[in-house]
């Protein structure tokens, strides 16, 4: 089993034939002579189930194939077993979502013939995870973004708006810059606190979220230090004004963001419980308190 993957698969994910897909898949797999067993969600967050089952059964080789939701259940089901180390497993990624952000920090391109390509190249990382803990003591990890604010509230749109496709996030984004109403964040890390009126609060491993924007600074994903972006009193016009900028990462310098480096930071909402959201999954409400896990997946990049 050490040499052989196993392909968990989303049908539902994106917007495409996922039956002509998966041939294509499987065929190209085939060529390149790689060995393979594989589910298929039925449900949702399946993928923990179908994770934890696989490692029983003596796979330390997953192949995640569907979004960044997708991913993300994979990655949790790694972290919730407990059979194996964490750093034993090694996860690599067919992108068939709308968003797909993760795989954009490591230049995998949103191609099947291509990202079959690099699994059989086996270039692996050491990938830090993010742990983040709710109010209710709920439990979730997350591989690319998490953050709470104004990206948990588009996140919230998003789920009515996916039908239309990559479209979704520009959509969503733009009803969060209509509707969402900024709270009073109080921001605790390292010797800091931090009270002020926030349009929302980013943690970071990886570059990309949103359908790719670029809210972090300096990320390195194995440093073991999240990439904290603060938006404070950003307005409508503020970020309509600065649209490239969110595209291009240098919306990070405008004066109303600041940006940090901490191993553990905890957010406190003052006056609402704005949505907590993790890889663009919705996670819970209100406080957050968020670690990272120092190297604790591998993952296969280009």
């Amino acid at each position: 089993m050490s040499n052989s993957w196993f392909i968990i698969a989303n049908p539902t994910s994106g917007n495409r034939n996922f039956s002509k897909q998966w041939e294509e898949i499987q065929q190209l797999l085939n060529n390149k002579k790689i060995d393979f067993s594989f589910a298929f969600t039925q449900f949702s967050k399946h993928e923990i189930e179908l994770v934890d089952k696989a490692i029983q059964n003596g796979f330390r080789n997953i192949i995640s194939v569907g979004g960044d939701g997708t991913l993300h259940n994979v990655v949790n089901g790694i972290m919730l077993q407990r059979y194996v180390k964490t750093s034993d497993i090694t996860i690599a990624v067919i992108p068939q979502g709308t968003g797909n952000d993760w795989i954009k920090t490591y230049n995998i391109p949103n191609n099947v013939a291509k990202a079959v390509e690099i699994i059989h190249q086996k270039k692996t990382i050491l990938q830090d995870i993010g742990v983040l803990k709710t109010d209710n003591n709920s439990v979730s990890y997350f591989n690319n973004v998490a953050g709470l604010g104004y990206d948990g509230y588009i996140v919230n749109k998003l789920k009515t708006l996916k039908r239309f496709g990559s479209i979704a996030y520009l959509l969503s984004g733009l009803a969060g810059l209509l509707l969402y109403k900024k709270s009073v964040f109080k921001i605790i890390f390292d010797d800091k606190v931090i009270e002020t009126n926030c349009l929302m609060t980013i943690f970071g491993i990886c570059k990309f979220s949103g359908g790719g924007m670029q809210f972090t600074k300096n990320v390195n994903s194995t440093d073991g230090l999240f990439d904290v972006t603060i938006a404070k009193k950003l307005h409508l016009l503020d970020l309509v004004f600065n649209l490239p900028k969110l595209y291009s990462g240098k919306i990070v310098h405008h004066k109303k963001i600041e940006t940090y480096k901490t191993k553990e930071i905890t957010v406190i909402p003052q006056t609402t419980k704005p949505f907590i959201q993790a890889d663009g999954e919705l996670i819970g409400t209100g406080k957050v308190t968020v670690k990272i896990i120092e190297k604790a997946i591998n993952f296969i990049i280009n």
